[in-house]
Formats: C-alpha cells, structure tokens, sequence
C-alpha cells in the first residue's frame, strides 16, 4: 500500500504519545502532527478547517452535524474524557450551601456548547430536577471578560442567557454578582488559593463514582474528525487511524500500572490505576462505539435538550461507517 500524507492536530497525551512519537504507526499513512493547546486546535479546526483531522469538542461536532454539516466524520476515539462535578465553584460568603440551592440563581458559564458544560447542566437538571429555564444563564470568559459561541445554538424557549462583556466570571464570582460559576479550567482566584471561592462538590470524586456506578456514564470530552472529502475517497484511512490510537492508548495505560519506576511525577500514579480497574474493568479508557453507548446516548440527549443538537440524532450517524 502506497502510503498517503495527511496532517493531524491532537494535544499532548502520554495516550497519543506512542503514536505521535511513531512507536505505533497507521498502517498506509504518513502523518504530519501537530501539537498545540486545546483552545487553539479547536478554533483553527473548527472556524479554518486547518488540517486533514484534529482532536474535536464533542459538543461543536454534534452541534456541526445536527445542523447538516457533513463535511466531518469521526471515528470513535476519545482522547479526553472528565467527570465534571469538580467544576462548579461558589463564594463561601453566599447563600448557595447545596446543588439545590442554584435553582432561581444566576449561574456563569464561558460558552454553552462547550462540552463540560453540557455534562455540567445535564447533572443539575437530570439529577437535582433544576430545570434551565429556572437559572439566569450569564456568558463571559473564565477569567477576562467576552466570550462568544463557535457555534450556532437552537436554546429552549424561556432559558434566559446575559452576554456580559466588561467583567470576568472570576470578578463576579468574587464580587457576589452571580452565584456559581461553571467552567472545566479553575478560576484564577480558585487556583491562587482564595478563601472564599471553593467548590460546590467538596467530595466531588465520590459522587462522580457513585453517578458513574448507577448510570453508566463515563463522560466524553473529545474525539477525532476527519475531513470527509478524505475518508470518501480512502475509506480504509478510518479503521486504521482508530488501530493506531488504540494501540497507542493501551500502551500508555499499561505504562500507568508500573510499580517499578516513577513514570510520571505522581508517587500514587499506579494505585489510581488500579482503583479505576475496580471501577471501570480492565480497558480504564474505553475507545469505539458499542463499549461507549450509554455514554454517547445520554450526550446526544443532553445536547438536543440544552439546544446544542438542532435535531434528534443517533449514535451510529456521528462516526464512520463500520465501528
């Protein structure tokens, strides 16, 4: 086989390490990576379309394709994946003690089809029955004020959303102006140790265990698109890319149980490993479709509730044929 030369961009992962590094290879291609922060592969791929495949939101993909937008495919490789009960923080001055006490407040968010924050919303509306028209929706960025949607929205009638340009939500986290603050990144003033901005879900790692234990979800992040004009005219590109990132993943969890070296700097590296054997079985980080089902069925609901997906959409129509 005639090897064909594609670029793809995907963040640094000790899980893509193998692949990038060429350890592990896509039988065929020759590729060209590119590494860069997260923000930025996701606004060069989906504003500019800047390379053959990048890692992708799981939310603008669905967001894209729901619209009719085919001129992406993926494949079933997800290379970030996060509990998200970590990601609410409040004032410990305010009023807001518990999850339930958000219902009527005003809630702050960097950008709605971000796909921590589909997680983030479906938890307080499927699992405290907070509904999103009974919270004022505020927009702005993390840490600087203004930011804008990548992709165009369908919101349910009555969810009320401010744009707020002239102040961050750290700043009005601090100042008391909104109530709780939603965002996958720590506020600068939670990361520099301010006393008064701390986590709603103190014990937020055993209540992701316990969602996870009665629901089966194990949320997805990130996966893989490809340009369709290239998996159209070589359609073999897909399985093989999948082959290579699976190998690659596995290598990297198997380096995660090393108890004979210091891989990473983290003296419990293994144990936490083994801890997620307990939880999750053997493959800790689960690729294709069948074995994420539950997963991505309650994400595409997530999405057509919270106005991301403009239409119903099922499973087997985000990735490439045969996965």
């Amino acid at each position: 086989m005639n090897e064909i030369e594609i670029s793809l961009a995907v963040c640094d992962y000790d899980h893509v390490r193998d692949f990038v590094s060429g350890a592990v290879k896509a039988e065929g291609l020759r590729i060209n990576f590119q590494s860069f922060s997260i923000q930025e592969i996701f606004h060069r791929f989906t504003s500019f379309r800047e390379w053959d495949a990048s890692e992708m939101s799981m939310g603008m993909y669905v967001a894209l394709r729901s619209q009719g937008d085919d001129s992406l495919t993926a494949i079933p490789v997800f290379t970030s994946r996060m509990f998200r009960l970590s990601s609410f923080y409040i004032n410990r001055n305010s009023s807001i003690k518990s999850a339930a006490d958000l219902r009527g407040g005003k809630i702050g968010y960097p950008e709605w089809a971000h796909t921590a924050g589909i997680y983030s919303r479906a938890y307080l509306m499927h699992e405290m029955d907070i509904a999103l028209e009974e919270v004022e929706w505020v927009q702005s960025g993390v840490n600087k004020g203004g930011i804008g949607e990548h992709v165009d929205l369908a919101l349910p009638k009555g969810v009320r959303q401010t744009p707020i340009n002239d102040k961050s939500l750290d700043e009005m986290l601090i100042a008391g102006d909104i109530d709780a603050l939603m965002s996958s990144a720590p506020p600068k003033s939670f990361y520099d140790g301010h006393p008064d901005i701390v986590r709603l879900f103190p014990d937020f790692e055993d209540l992701e265990i316990t969602h996870y234990q009665q629901s089966g979800i194990f949320p997805i992040m990130h996966t893989i698109a490809i340009k369709r004009e290239l998996t159209d005219k070589h359609p073999w590109i897909t399985k093989n890319l999948f082959s290579a990132f699976d190998e690659a993943k596995n290598r990297a969890t198997e380096r995660l149980r090393d108890v004979t070296i210091s891989r990473y700097p983290n003296p419990w590296n293994f144990t936490g490993a083994e801890r997620a054997r307990s939880i999750f079985g053997k493959d800790i980080w689960p690729y294709g479709v069948d074995s994420n089902r539950i997963t991505l069925e309650n994400f595409l609901q997530f999405c057509l509730e919270q106005g991301i997906s403009h239409r119903p959409m099922n499973v087997d129509e985000l990735f490439a044929p045969n996965f």
